[in-house]
């Protein structure tokens, strides 16, 4: 079992939106993920569990694992969950995932378990 988390103050996403507007978030989302993103909270949601999805697979994000290679959605309860690219899955084997997003006082986190 792999655990990642990251945090991030809501206000820094906040200000790279206000500074670069749709250009910022299509730097690490995909479409869809703006869709779901719909405050500057979400979006810092989605950028803490795309941190800790990398930091559990133990590569942090880089040249293995891309924003773009993780890919956010939520069930059908609205729950959030991750699927990796075609291009990246064979490297990041896995049986099965956990994925928390929150947000409150100012800033977002994410907490993922991931399956070995």
């Amino acid at each position: 079992m792999k655990i990642g988390t990251d945090i991030i103050a809501i206000n820094r996403i906040e200000k790279a939106i206000e500074k670069h507007g749709n250009t910022f978030k299509e730097r690490f989302l995909n479409e869809d993920e703006i869709a779901l993103a719909k405050n500057s909270a979400s979006v810092a949601g989605f950028w803490a569990a795309k941190e800790a999805i990398s930091k559990a697979f133990g590569c942090g994000i880089g040249a293995e694992l891309g924003f773009h290679d993780i890919i956010i959605a939520k069930n059908s309860k609205g729950a959030p969950r991750f699927t990796l690219s075609e291009k990246v899955a064979p490297n990041f084997p896995h049986t099965n995932s956990s994925l928390s997003i929150s947000h409150d006082g100012g800033f977002a986190i994410a907490v993922v378990v991931i399956g070995e």
